[in-house]
């Protein structure tokens, strides 16, 4: 008999685990606890199908619990774990549509309970057409909100990525939308003045922007009526609640798993925590940054995925290890695409590192092409050694295919004349002579 896996999740993190264990390792026992009703999806989707751009919702599911089945994978959806005994290797779970409670043994223990969606104590967040945006429940919960009440007016509580995406996908529908951000910028992780671009493309697309406002309450009785910010009213039919997510560490805490300064699981590059055979990943766990050396809390599907991998292997008797991460993200906002990735200046500063910047705005394409767009670039580096810290990109077209170069400049630890001298692809209709990363660099010399 091989071991008992047991795992704590079904998202990105829980079911990469499980399907590299089993590659790695045929004779384990594998069994998958996940509280909704779906694993393994694509929650970065949801944005593109409540718009209507994806057909169905559940087209975001990458396999099905039946699928991963005929891989010896049991994945057990609509099931909680409620507690965890770590002295003898057990937890109780409960199946959520009878209440039938068991109790389940483990040799290797894995948690991958992700983040949950920051609830403020609003009055009025539990009114019906309130919303967050998590898991493949939510998704459809929304979108069946806006074909059957037909919203005209909405609000969106937080100017993160998912805020962004989701101002799109109801602007699709026709909802007149207004953005209620606590501070002063959209995407904290840009600088001010590259954020501004964002914020020019949102007002532009008809998205009222309230910055540097809080939500005060939200008022309804049998569905939410209006939002009241800064003393006053904004009707909305409908309301995203996007103000950020927070690790879902109870279960840890309860097996007494040590988090780290960032408030999530601790781990070492094996994904091992501070409890010998319990295992954590994906957006409930901490990561290596390698720009600042230091843990972070980046809850991304990729590092997700690539933590999980990495814990899969290990489970079945690898020597597997994840390397870090630099934070490389990337937003569609309308017809604008932002990205960065590593330290924003005011990040860099905040870590201790004395900083230089340079921006530049270079053509996407030869300027002679038909289409060619500005983009604004951003680079961050350490005036002493000239390290890049950071890159920041904002335009109309191939921003995220530049912001790959930066990333991987930053693995690499490179310094801004390492990136300068970059042999990077030439196309009239691709990119000019001078790549916009090129042109950046070089003025930093």
């Amino acid at each position: 008999m091989g071991k008992n896996i047991v795992i704590i999740g079904g998202g990105a993190a829980g079911m990469s685990a499980a399907a590299k264990a089993r590659r790695t390792d045929p004779s384990l026992n594998i069994v998958v606890y996940e509280r909704s009703g779906y694993v393994s999806y694509g929650a970065c989707g949801f944005p593109y199908a409540i718009k209507g751009e994806i057909a169905q919702v559940e087209d975001v599911v990458v396999r099905t619990p039946a699928q991963f089945a005929k891989q010896n994978i049991q994945a057990h959806v609509g099931h909680e774990v409620l507690t965890i005994d770590r002295a003898a290797q057990t937890l109780r779970v409960r199946e959520r549509a009878s209440g039938a409670e068991t109790e389940v043994g483990w040799d290797a223990l894995v948690l991958t309970t992700g983040g949950a969606p920051t609830r403020p104590p609003l009055q009025g967040i539990d009114l019906p057409g309130v919303f967050a945006l998590r898991t493949v429940e939510d998704a459809l919960a929304i979108r069946t909100w806006i074909e059957q009440e037909r919203p005209t007016r909405g609000v969106i509580i937080g100017g993160g990525y998912i805020g962004l995406e989701m101002a799109e996908a109801l602007a699709a529908h026709g909802i007149a939308l207004t953005l209620v951000e606590r501070l002063p910028q959209v995407i904290p992780s840009l600088d001010p003045e590259m954020a501004a671009h964002v914020q020019a493309e949102l007002e532009q697309q008809g998205v009222t922007l309230r910055l540097e406002q809080a939500v005060e309450v939200l008022v309804g009785s049998e569905r939410v009526r209006e939002v009241q910010v800064a003393g006053t009213s904004i009707p909305a039919d409908i309301v995203i609640m996007a103000v950020g997510i927070r690790p879902s560490v109870t279960l840890a805490q309860a097996a007494g798993v040590t988090l780290g300064p960032t408030g999530a699981v601790a781990v070492d590059d094996h994904q091992r925590t501070s409890v010998p055979n319990v295992w954590a990943a994906g957006d409930l766990a901490e990561a290596h940054h390698l720009v600042t050396g230091r843990p972070a809390w980046v809850p991304l599907g990729t590092t997700a995925n690539k933590q999980g991998r990495v814990l899969g292997e290990n489970l079945g008797g690898g020597d597997a290890r994840f390397g870090g991460i630099v934070g490389t993200v990337v937003v569609k906002v309308f017809d604008l695409e932002a990205a960065s990735s590593g330290l924003s200046e005011q990040r860099a500063q905040a870590e201790g590192f004395e900083v230089k910047t340079v921006s530049a705005t270079a053509g996407s394409r030869a300027h002679y092409m038909p289409g060619h767009q500005p983009i604004q670039i951003k680079l961050v580096y350490e005036a002493t050694t000239r390290r890049l810290l950071g890159g920041q990109l904002v335009g109309r077209e191939g921003v995220s295919k530049r912001i790959d170069t930066i990333a991987t400049a930053l693995h690499a630890g490179w310094r801004i004349e390492q990136l300068a001298e970059l042999d990077l692809s030439y196309a009239p209709p691709f990119a000019p002579v001078w790549d916009p990363i090129l042109v950046a660099a070089n003025l930093a010399k």
